[in-house]
């Protein structure tokens, strides 16, 4: 197979950047709202009369989106929670779905040192491939050894692992610039395992449940992410495509401003 780097595949295809006006902000929840809604059914359509897929933590998460250049169309987004300025004792809203996670935040690590990734979706268009269309994401699979439609083309092939596997390095990108210590998300043990592969190693922080099929909650420890991420050149280069679209990005220092760096 002809061997093609994965940060200038995404360059030829999609830009990704952070959704820091109201215009921007609404391409997400629009997104939110086809996947999650219309999609996948996690959440009634009667819910949202505007068709726009948002809630309370919003107000203090940093979004991303990701931009289809050939078409223009928006086909993922992802969010990363940060904690209450206002309340540091404020739950993450993973803690109200897994109550008996392992996270210590009284004793072990303020919440104010970490954030959580969340309403991580990609349209249904650009998760085609066989096994991915019910999940919101879209797997990140590198094993190629499963026999593949003879006409597809190599750019196809790659396109999908390189749309969820963008949006997991944006939210990475996210934490590093802010300096916080954790990530934590909430996904499936299977998708834990394949980010796995990439360098991005999750460990479980708690039991798995059944939410909108079975998934657990995870952690990443953020100091020295960077240097593992160097051991593969090829998610290490994606890394610094992604990095320089929205690393030091102006309105991340608004963030910066209102969290102390841990």
């Amino acid at each position: 197979m002809e061997n093609i780097n994965l940060g200038q595949h995404f360059t030829k295809y999609f830009k990704i950047l952070i959704a820091d006006t109201p215009e921007l902000k609404q391409e997400v929840f629009k997104i939110r709202y086809q996947v999650y809604c219309e999609e996948l059914g996690y959440e009634p359509l009667n819910k949202f009369p505007d068709k726009l897929e948002k809630d309370a933590y919003d107000a203090r998460s940093v979004h991303c989106l990701l931009q289809h250049k050939p078409t223009g169309i928006y086909a993922g987004c992802v969010r990363l929670i940060l904690s209450n300025t206002e309340n540091s004792q404020e739950k993450f809203p993973f803690e109200y779905v897994c109550p008996n996670h392992t996270m210590d935040f009284d004793n072990f690590i303020p919440r104010n040192c970490v954030a959580e990734v969340s309403r991580l979706a990609v349209i249904s268009q650009f998760r085609k491939r066989s096994g991915e269309e019910s999940s919101p994401s879209g797997l990140i699979l590198f094993d190629e050894k499963k026999k593949e439609k003879e006409q597809e083309t190599i750019s196809q092939k790659r396109r999908s692992p390189v749309i969820a596997l963008s949006l997991y390095l944006a939210a990475t990108v996210l934490v590093v610039d802010l300096q916080l210590e954790y990530a934590l998300t909430l996904m499936e043990p299977r998708l834990a395992r394949h980010l796995r592969m990439t360098g991005l190693k999750f460990t479980s922080i708690g039991e798995k449940i059944d939410f909108h099929g079975k998934r657990g909650p995870f952690s990443i420890k953020i100091p020295g992410l960077v240097d593992k991420l160097h051991k593969n050149d090829d998610v290490y280069g994606l890394f610094e495509t992604i990095y320089s679209f929205i690393g030091k990005h102006n309105s991340l220092s608004i963030y910066q401003t209102h969290h102390r760096v841990c």
